[in-house]
C-alpha cells in the first residue's frame, strides 16, 4: 500500500522532477518507509512506501527493469504474485525482489493490458515503456485503490489522491456542477469519472488505460459481474448457497493474510467483521489482533459496540484493542479528517475511521475489515422495498429510498447559478439499471451499489482514513471471487432474516447467536450525528467564511433555516442535511478551493 504520482510530457518536454517531488510529498502520509522517482524524457514517476511485502530496498518504487524495457509505480497488492511469479519464472523471467510490484511488471511485458485479469487483488499502478513511449494505467475490479487523473492536451499527472495533484498545481479547480449534484443527491458519492472539480478525473473501478505519446487515449473495461441465476446452480437449495459463500468468504479472508507484516482485524462486533476474525481462528492464525472503538454515549444513543466486539474476542482467543474516544477528542479531529479525504464525504463515521486508524497504526500496517458485506449481499434498508417491484420500476423505488432529495428539491438548496442544466443523477441511475445483467429489481440496486455507490463511498473512506495514517485495510468481502458469486445468489435469500439472510445462516455455529440475531450496528459516533457544541460552531464557520460567502452555492435563506434548527433535517438516509452542505464547503476551503 503507497502513493503513485506521475507526469507524462505530449508537447515534447521533459517531465519535471519537482513537480513529481510536491506530488510525492502531498501523499506522504501513506507511504511513511521511504520514497522515491524516476525520470526518462517526457515521463517521470514517484512514489512513497509503506513496506508490507518484501521489506528490502528491491522492493522499492519507482521499480525499473532495464532489461525489459518498463517502469512501473504500483499502489496495493496482489494476492497471488507468488504463484504468478512461479508461473512466470516457468516461462524464463528472473526476479531480483520478492515483491508483487516486480511480478505485477513482468506480467505486464509477458501479457500486456491482459495481465490485470489474472490478478487477485487491490491494484492502482501505471507502467511506462521506455522505447514506445506509451503509458498505462489500471485501477482492480471495485476500485479499492484510488487512482486520479488531470489529463491536458499538453500533459496526463496522476496520482493516488487529489491533494498530490493540486500540489502539482496548474488545475482547473473550478467545481464542477454535474459532479455537485451527484454529491447532494447520492449521499455524497460522484461516480466516476467526475470529481467535485472539473479539473481531476478518476479512473473508473476495473479499467485499463492505454495513453499514446501523442495525448490520446482509449479504456478498456475488463470486468463486468453478472447478478443473474446461473443455470449451472439452478437445482441449488439454500444450503448450498450458504455453504458456498462461507467458502469464498474463507478464501479471500486467507489471501489477505499475505505479508511480509503482521495482520490484524477491525472488530466492530457486527456479524461480517466477526466471520472474518472466526475464519483466521478456524485456520489456525495465532497471535491475531482485534481492534474497536468506542465514543461517548448521547441521551440514549450508545457510543460503543464493545460489549459484541468483547464477546467476539474472547470466544476466538484474540488480542483485543478497545480504544475509547472521549469527545474532546472530535472536533479537533474533524479539520484534519477533512484534509485526509481526497474526496468530500459525508458519513459520520469518516471521524470514526480516522481516530481508529491512528490508534490502530501503532500495533499493525495491516488490518482485515469487514466493508463491503451490505452491499454486496442485502444487507441494507432500500433492498426490501425491491422484492416486489418489477424490473423496469426499478428506478423509480431504488431513487426515492436511496435519493438524498429528488431534483425538485435540489433546486432549492442550490443557488441559481451552481444548477446542472439537468437531471444528471437520474439519468445515471436510469442508464445504470437499464444494463443488462441484472435479473430482478433488487439485482440491478445491488449492482449499481456494489459497482458504483460502495466504490465511492465505504471503500474510498476506509482507503483514505487508514491510509493518513499508514494503515493498510483489507477487504475480503469485496474479493472479485465473492462478489461475482454473491450476484448469482437469488435475491431472496439475500433479503431473508432482515438483509444478508444467506451470510446470517452461514454464520450459524461459526460464530456467536448473539452477534448474528443482535440489531444491525454502524461506527456510532452520537457527537458528530447531532450538531451541538463545536461541531456545530465548526459547521457554521464553514458555511459563514468568506469564501463560502463569495462561491455562493447555496440558498442562503436555507442555510439560515438549517442553523436555526441545525438537527430537524435528514437525508433519507438519516445524515444530517447541514452536515452534508457544510462538510463540502469544508473541503473545498481546506483544499484552497475559491
Amino acid at each position: 500500500m503507497c502513493g503513485i504520482a506521475g507526469e507524462v510530457r505530449f508537447d515534447g518536454a521533459a517531465a519535471d522532477p519537482g513537480t513529481i517531488h510536491r506530488m510525492t510529498c502531498a501523499q506522504s502520509g501513506r507511504g511513511p518507509d521511504g520514497s522515491g522517482a524516476w525520470a526518462q524524457g517526457p515521463v517521470a514517476m514517484g512514489h512513497c512506501r509503506l513496506k508490507i511485502v518484501d521489506l528490502s530496498p528491491s522492493g522499492g518504487q519507482p521499480m525499473v527493469d532495464s532489461r525489459l524495457g518498463l517502469s512501473i509505480v504500483f499502489n496495493g497488492m496482489i494476492y497471488n504474485y507468488r504463484q504468478l511469479r512461479e508461473e512466470l519464472r516457468g516461462m524464463g523471467y528472473e526476479f531480483f525482489s520478492t515483491s508483487d510490484t516486480e511480478v505485477a511488471l513482468k506480467a505486464y511485458h509477458r501479457w500486456g493490458r491482459e495481465c490485470v485479469y489474472r490478478f487477485h487483488g487491490m491494484f492502482a499502478f501505471a507502467i511506462t515503456e521506455h522505447t514506445s513511449g506509451r503509458t498505462v494505467l489500471a485501477r482492480d475490479r471495485l476500485g479499492i485503490k484510488p487512482l486520479y487523473v488531470d489529463h491536458t492536451g499538453a500533459r496526463l499527472r496522476f496520482a493516488s489522491t487529489v491533494q498530490a495533484l493540486l500540489a502539482a498545481g496548474d488545475v482547473d479547480t473550478s467545481i464542477d456542477r454535474t459532479a455537485l449534484s451527484y454529491y447532494l443527491t447520492f449521499h455524497s458519492v460522484v461516480p466516476a469519472p467526475r470529481t467535485i472539480l472539473k479539473g481531476v478525473r478518476k479512473m473508473p473501478p476495473a479499467t485499463v488505460r492505454t495513453v499514446e505519446p501523442d495525448g490520446s487515449a482509449s479504456d478498456h473495461e475488463y470486468w463486468n459481474p453478472q447478478f443473474t441465476r446461473d443455470e449451472d446452480r439452478s437445482d441449488w437449495s439454500a444450503q448450498d448457497w450458504q455453504d458456498g459463500l462461507v467458502e469464498k468468504l474463507r478464501t479471500a479472508v486467507k489471501r489477505r493474510m499475505v505479508a511480509d507484516v503482521p495482520v490484524g482485524v477491525l472488530l466492530s462486533g457486527g456479524i461480517d467483521s466477526s466471520l472474518v476474525v472466526a475464519l483466521l481462528a478456524e485456520s489456525g492464525q495465532e497471535d491475531l489482533q482485534t481492534f474497536s472503538i468506542g465514543f461517548e454515549s448521547r441521551g440514549e444513543e450508545s457510543g460503543d459496540e464493545f460489549e459484541f466486539s468483547s464477546r467476539v474476542a474472547r470466544r476466538f482467543g484474540t488480542d483485543h484493542h478497545q480504544i475509547a474516544i472521549d469527545d474532546a477528542r472530535l472536533v479537533p479531529a474533524i479539520d484534519r479528517t477533512v484534509a485526509a479525504m481526497s474526496e468530500p464525504m459525508i458519513s459520520h463515521d469518516c471521524v470514526a475511521f480516522y481516530l481508529l486508524s491512528e490508534e490502530v497504526s501503532k500495533h499493525v500496517k495491516v488490518v482485515q475489515s469487514g466493508q463491503g458485506a451490505d452491499e454486496v449481499l442485502g444487507g441494507y434498508h432500500w433492498y426490501p422495498p425491491l422484492a416486489d417491484v418489477a424490473r423496469d420500476d426499478a428506478r423509480q423505488t431504488y431513487s426515492e429510498a436511496f435519493f438524498d432529495r429528488p431534483w425538485s428539491r435540489l433546486a432549492k438548496v442550490l443557488s441559481p447559478e451552481w444548477m446542472a442544466t439537468h437531471d444528471a443523477p437520474t439519468a445515471f441511475i436510469e442508464r445504470h439499471f437499464g444494463r443488462p445483467g441484472a435479473e430482478t429489481a433488487v439485482d440491478a440496486a445491488l449492482r449499481t451499489d456494489s459497482t458504483v455507490m460502495l466504490v465511492d463511498d465505504p471503500v474510498k473512506r476506509v482507503d483514505n482514513m487508514t491510509m493518513a495514517w499508514g494503515l493498510e485495510a483489507r477487504v475480503p468481502f469485496l474479493d472479485h471471487e465473492l462478489v461475482e458469486f454473491a450476484g448469482r445468489i437469488p435475491p431472496e435469500l439475500k433479503l431473508a432474516d432482515g438483509g444478508k439472510g444467506v451470510l446470517k445462516r452461514a454464520a450459524r455455529g461459526i460464530v456467536p447467536d448473539e452477534v448474528i440475531d443482535r440489531k444491525k450496528g454502524y461506527f456510532p459516533v452520537p457527537a458528530i450525528r447531532t450538531l451541538e457544541g463545536g461541531t456545530l460552531d465548526r459547521v457554521e464557520a464553514a458555511l459563514t467564511d468568506p469564501a463560502a460567502v463569495r462561491r455562493g452555492l447555496y440558498n442562503s435563506e436555507v442555510v439560515e433555516s438549517l442553523l436555526a434548527d441545525p438537527n430537524r433535517h435528514h437525508t433519507p438516509l438519516r445524515s444530517n442535511v447541514l452536515w452534508q452542505l457544510g462538510l463540502l464547503e469544508m473541503w473545498l476551503q481546506e483544499n484552497g478551493v475559491s
